[in-house]
């Protein structure tokens, strides 16, 4: 286990998340085969997960796979199907080691019979972990996720176990992946490009935003502490002045 930066609970985030970008240019810069950037991009998430668990990190979530990706060509998909179901085989040992619950998000109904089913008997094997929750996101888009609350509730009106005038934003929050989760705190993307790339829409509203020039399989737990120590040290105001902050510190 790594060494953490100590700081107080309160400045700490609860939720980290993670665009993992970078993994296809790591292998054209270092001469690797064909894809195996992917592979080398796998071996990178241990010791931030590791980092997490030593700094008392709640979740983490990392996008494995979007919604997009599905347009990649048919060889890379095929190859991140099975580097997603060899990484839940690995990290299986490590998640009873360290008590890490395992959940996923995102359409399942897009994978295959056998990965979704290893990644059900995955999250019922770990569900009554409480370390901390590794949350994968496989086959996940920001929109679907809206889209999918928004259809849920419509359902219910369709019913007449709703009305419409009833749905709010906390009503359509409770439909969302991980509405039971803290909102994320801190989101960080590898890789040196500077957009979200439809990840975490509705659970990132209020999230601190780190970008960083460092490929994926070259982030390390050093470089994710560091974010954390800024991020300890920006004011997060939810809409109100520098002066309410202050005021309510003091209390």
């Amino acid at each position: 286990m790594s060494t953490p930066t100590v700081l107080a609970p309160v400045l700490i985030p609860r939720h980290i998340a993670i665009i993992m970008d970078g993994n296809n240019r790591y292998g054209t810069a270092n001469a690797l085969g064909k894809g195996q950037g992917h592979v080398a991009g796998k071996d990178a998430l241990d010791p931030i997960v590791e980092y997490c668990v030593d700094t008392d990190i709640e979740v983490l979530t990392v996008f494995a796979f979007s919604s997009e990706n599905w347009q990649r060509p048919p060889s890379e998909v095929a190859l991140l199907m099975q580097l997603l179901t060899s990484t839940i085989h690995e990290q299986m040992p490590r998640m009873n080691e360290y008590r890490i619950r395992l959940r996923f998000i995102g359409d399942r109904s897009q994978l295959s019979h056998d990965l979704q089913t290893l990644m059900a008997d995955a999250e019922a094997e770990t569900a009554h972990f409480e370390a901390m929750t590794l949350v994968i996101a496989i086959s996940y888009g920001g929109q679907w996720d809206i889209a999918n609350a928004a259809k849920q509730l419509a359902q219910q009106v369709e019913a007449g176990e709703l009305r419409a005038a009833e749905i709010d934003k906390e009503m359509l929050g409770n439909y969302v992946q991980l509405a039971d989760a803290p909102a994320v705190d801190m989101l960080v993307r590898t890789g040196g490009e500077y957009r979200i790339s439809n990840f975490l829409l509705w659970q990132s509203a209020y999230a601190e935003l780190f970008f960083t020039q460092t490929l994926w399989p070259n982030f390390t737990a050093d470089e994710l502490a560091t974010m954390v120590t800024e991020f300890a040290q920006r004011q997060r105001r939810f809409g109100k002045t520098s002066e309410q902050i202050v005021t309510e510190q003091q209390r």
